[in-house]
Order: C-alpha cells, then sequence, then structure tokens
C-alpha cells in the first residue's frame, strides 16, 4: 500500500449501474452525476479486514507495507471542487454538480495555443499552462 491514511469512495457494481441509470434519465447535457456513497474507507483499514475475512492474521500471516504516495496520488478524494455547485435531484442519494461551462470557442482557441509548445515546451511548464486552464488540476511537477 502507498501510505496508512490513503482514503477512497467505495460503491457497488448494482450502485455504480443505478447512478448511471438515473443521470442518464436526468442529464440535459453537461452536468456530473454524483452518488452519495457516505464516508470515505481507510484503505488500510479495508486490507486488514479483508486479511481477517480470509482466516489470516494482518501483519503475522500477510504483512502490510507502505511504499509512499506516487506521483500525483492524493491522500483523500474529492468529489466536487471548490467552482463546483451541487443541486439535489429526484434521487435521494444523487447530486447534480454544475458549474459555469467556459464557451466552446474560447477552450478550442486555449488548446489551439497549447499544440504548438507541445514538443517543445518543458515538462513542468505545459503542465503549468494546462493548470491556468483547468484550474482545479494539481499538476505533479518534477
Amino acid at each position: 500500500m502507498t501510505h496508512p491514511d490513503v482514503t477512497r469512495y467505495f460503491m457497488t457494481i448494482p450502485e455504480a449501474v443505478g447512478l448511471v441509470l438515473q443521470a442518464a434519465f436526468m442529464g440535459g447535457g453537461g452536468e456530473i452525476f454524483v452518488l452519495d456513497m457516505g464516508q470515505p474507507v481507510k484503505i488500510a483499514d479495508l486490507a486488514r479486514q479483508l486479511i481477517q475475512l480470509s482466516g489470516l492474521e494482518p501483519d503475522e500471516d500477510i504483512e502490510i507495507r507502505f511504499t509512499g504516495l506516487r506521483p500525483g496520488e492524493k491522500l483523500f478524494e474529492e468529489l466536487s471542487h471548490r467552482t463546483e455547485n451541487h443541486q439535489p435531484t429526484s434521487h435521494p442519494k444523487v447530486m447534480r454538480f454544475v458549474s459555469e461551462p467556459r464557451p466552446f470557442e474560447e477552450v478550442e482557441a486555449a488548446f489551439a495555443a497549447l499544440e504548438p509548445l507541445l514538443h517543445s515546451t518543458e515538462r513542468n511548464q505545459l503542465k503549468q499552462r494546462i493548470q491556468a486552464l483547468v484550474p482545479e488540476y494539481q499538476p505533479y511537477l518534477v
């Protein structure tokens, strides 16, 4: 495992299918639908529980090692960004996130300006330019 404090949200396959079907029914275009998955789960706790459910003892029968976070990996997931507003839907466990869309022409022009730089710009500078276009993007700079 990468870090003892890493947490993630989980949903079952039936919940994922239900979310897709609900989103297809409710969506008008451009929205992001998110399922209320409750509290995030600590991956280390999940690993220990799975080992115990297999009839073994964590750190005795199976060692749990922590290798350190990988580049770009977060300790916790964020289901929304501070610039997104969430709205309830007709389903009590499904939320709709809405953000102000940028005009297509503006996005197209921004990507067109990036294209000539793809092979001539240093990697970190390119990531920072992308971050200027997508503020939610947190690049891993080397």
